[in-house]
């Protein structure tokens, strides 16, 4: 027989055989779930199971500079199985830690791989087969276990490769800026059936200090003999490669040739191999990857089924929303109880990858659907104050780092006490968002704090002196005002009117410089108080150049680092609109209402706006601001209608922790939130239903009366039977229960004019 003819029978077989596990089911929201979403293009997106917030990620790593460890690119081979990975995010890679790799040849090398076929992935599933050794794998978890089930052909030798000394972002070169970088990893082999160990690693996209994973793996058939292994060497029948700054592993092979199924669990800790082994008893004190399946799918029906669209709803929709709620809650990871750095019995959260990315709507929609789970995230935040002295706006990997604009835990504090969740600290919160603002992190700007205070304290705004001054003058502004809004909730007067005068901070930085066709621009000044109209470069070929600096120019990276340009990936014309808690100001600031309406024209028109980058956000929905709501609808049906779809291409850049998921899933429900306030933007949904059942047992209802193609217009709304003419609603109203019934048709009839979204007040 002909390898071809084999080979194609191999694939035949294996997919009748394919368990249901890997089929999307109908008639449930774990169902329309599909991991692939965003794995093609720039999404980043990690395609293996989790749990809802799972500390365990267990997946495909097939490229090592890959964020996420995968490629959709079927020439590049698989290398291995490894258990952590993050989701979504840009810049270096972090964790792909504790690689598996099954293979059937090559007994005596370290190295395998493959290539791939037939890849499945659903809520809490992932498959492929193995093409080099006609290896089928099968993976699900459980919240710090990973389950894998390796179909192997009859009558071949098997084996499996455990390797604690890979990771995804090594570079050559030593202490290279986002790598991660080895510091040592250790095997041992407790019996022939268990394995234990660890691998520590440092670095990473926030260069955080090192990190060990404890693993504990126990397989369901005795392995015959094993090889550890350390540096590239084999030692038969050596138990233990202790660690000494090299990498480590261990290959064990099962001679039954009657054997096809071998079966691993995997667990993992932060603590010890204990605590990795205790993980599993506790956990998965089975051996049925049915069980351990369908419990993630659970979880994960749990979460879903709160959100409930019509069944008439098209199945492409269907998928893209529940995607992207799922997408939304992979991050950030529940690590309470797997703390290395201290005991606590608050709540521990850990790659928060970077909440500069999720406090817009990612941590929005969590307070929408699972507001205790938002309590908890917002207790680790105040956790890690407590004992590492600052609230992160980045961590990965137990360390904080890095700041990319504001402190902007702030916002999620704000947002969290304006929408009335209970069980936190909210003076504890003041405590720690008043450091962020008057304590400068010394010497630690890109790890916590905020970088420039001195100068945003003295001068009202960040000079050109320190690097992303723009952004960080604006953000801090916003950070501000939310501070102010936590104050005078808690009586805190003298902070209150502290901080909401700072909010107009922004207004220092304000140019009045026109292009095209709009005037008035964020734009940088040195510490004197001087406009600054060039930006110097950095020395190249022996000279100093500099670009003149226009609301258009972009200095970063090819004048100056990607991180030291005077805005974080944006130009001015997107961060001049991002002043979300006084919008009313900004529109009299750009000219009034006409001028402001023709320069959001102009900013959509021209390509200006990026909606792959949170900074322009709630960008699209600023015509609620001056009485046209239907043209931020028309704005964003648009958005959605080019960028995204249910294809594995269907995010428009990186999902950001989920982030791009959140905003879609949002407007595909017609609602958008001002984080850090208390209401939401309404809008056309693509939805024509959608039922928030919410954790107190009042449901609200959104429905979209005679919706179509052609009538994409709000034209009349009703809340509970009354009337209602205002385009936003108070997270209030959604908690009370009830309908809001959107009256839909072809043209403008003036709906949302007349009471417009709220803005700073002038006096205070």
């Amino acid at each position: 027989m002909s390898k071809y003819f084999s080979y194609r029978w191999v694939i035949i077989i294996a997919l009748l055989l394919a368990p249901s596990a890997g089929i999307a089911q109908a008639n449930n929201y774990s169902g329309y779930i599909d991991p692939f979403i965003g794995s093609e293009g720039q999404g980043n997106v990690f395609v293996g199971p989790s749990c809802p917030y799972g500390m365990i990620k267990p997946g495909p790593d097939v490229n090592r500079a890959s964020n996420s460890g995968y490629s959709p690119d079927l020439d590049i081979p698989l290398y291995g199985f490894s258990q952590v990975h993050v989701s979504g995010t840009g810049g270096g890679p972090k964790y792909g830690n504790i690689g598996l790799m099954p293979f059937a040849g090559n007994y005596d090398q370290i190295k395998q791989e493959s290539l791939r076929a037939d890849e499945q992935a659903s809520a809490g599933y992932y498959s492929v087969l193995l093409k080099q050794y006609h290896i089928k794998t099968e993976i699900t978890c459980t919240h710090k276990v990973a389950f894998y089930k390796f179909g192997y052909q009859p009558g071949s030798r098997k084996a499996l490769k455990i390797d604690a000394g890979d990771f995804l972002g090594e570079k050559p070169v030593p202490d290279y800026r986002e790598a991660q970088q080895f510091v040592g990893s250790e095997v041992e082999v407790i019996s022939n059936t268990e394995i234990r160990g660890y691998t520590r690693i440092r670095g990473g996209w926030n260069n955080g200090s090192a990190y060990t994973v404890y693993f504990c793996a126990i397989t369901d058939k005795p392995f015959k003999s094993f090889s550890s292994y350390k540096d590239g060497k084999l030692y038969p029948n050596v138990k233990v490669q202790i660690d000494n700054g090299t990498k480590t592993g261990v290959l064990l092979y099962f001679d039954d040739a009657t054997e096809q199924q071998i079966q691993v669990k995997v667990g993992i800790s932060f603590i010890s191999t204990l605590k990795a082994r205790q993980n599993i008893d506790e956990e998965v004190p089975h051996w049925s990857f049915e069980k351990v399946l369908n419990q993630c799918r659970d979880s994960w029906e749990s979460l879903l089924k709160r959100v409930e669209i019509t069944e008439q709803t098209p199945a492409a929709q269907k998928k893209m929303f529940y995607t992207a709620l799922y997408h939304t809650m992979l991050m950030p990871v529940n690590r309470t109880g797997e703390n290395p750095g201290w005991q606590s019995a608050l709540p521990y959260y850990d790659d928060f990858y970077a909440i500069w990315d999720t406090f817009r709507s990612s941590g929005p929609l969590i307070t929408l659907v699972d507001p205790q789970r938002e309590t908890d995230i917002v207790n680790s935040l105040l956790n890690i104050y407590q004992r590492d002295g600052y609230m992160p706006d980045a961590r990965s990997g137990n360390s904080n780092g890095r700041t990319q604009g504001g402190s902007n835990a702030e916002v999620m504090i704000a947002d969290a006490y304006v929408k009335k969740l209970k069980g936190i600290n909210y003076s504890l919160a003041l405590e720690a968002m008043v450091k962020d603002a008057t304590i400068p992190p010394g010497g630690n700007e890109e790890k916590e704090g905020r970088g420039g205070l001195t100068d945003y304290n003295s001068l009202g705004y960040v000079s050109n002196r320190f690097v992303r001054a723009g952004n960080r003058t604006v953000e801090y502004a916003y950070n501000d005002y939310c501070l102010a809004v936590v104050a005078k909730g808690l009586n805190r007067n003298g902070e209150y009117r502290r901080f909401m005068k700072q909010a107009d901070n922004w207004q220092n930085l304000w140019r009045p410089v026109t292009d095209h066709g709009a005037t008035g621009f964020i734009m940088p000044k040195d510490p004197a108080g001087h406009w600054v109209d060039s930006i110097t470069c950095v020395e190249s070929n022996g000279r100093v150049t500099a670009i003149p600096y226009t609301p258009l120019a972009q200095d970063w990276p090819t004048c100056v680092c990607w991180w030291c340009g005077f805005f974080y990936e944006a130009s001015s014309w997107e961060y001049s609109f991002y002043v979300p808690h006084d919008v009313a100001t900004l529109i009299k600031s750009c000219g009034g209402t006409q001028a402001f309406k023709t320069r959001l024209d102009t900013f959509f028109n021209n390509g200006y706006y990026n909606v792959g980058n949170e900074p322009s956000f709630l960008t699209p929905d600023y015509y609620h601001w001056i009485g046209k709501p239907g043209l931020s609808s028309e704005r964003i049906s648009q958005i959605i209608k080019t960028n995204y779809n249910e294809t594995r291409s269907g995010l428009p850049g990186n999902d950001d922790s989920g982030a791009m998921s959140s905003w879609l899933a949002f407007h595909m429900m017609g609602l958008y939130p001002n984080a850090g306030q208390s209401y939401y933007l309404i809008n056309t949904p693509l939805l024509v239903q959608t039922v928030l059942h919410q954790a107190g047992g009042k449901d609200f209802k959104i429905t979209a009366k005679n919706h179509s193609e052609v009538n994409k217009y709000i034209q009349a709304a009703w809340l509970n039977g009354k009337t209602f003419d205002q385009s936003w609603i108070e997270h209030q109203e959604l908690l009370n229960g009830g309908e809001l019934v959107l009256q839909m048709g072809p043209v403008e009839t003036g709906w949302g004019s007349r009471v417009l979204p709220p803005s700073k007040p002038a006096n205070y």
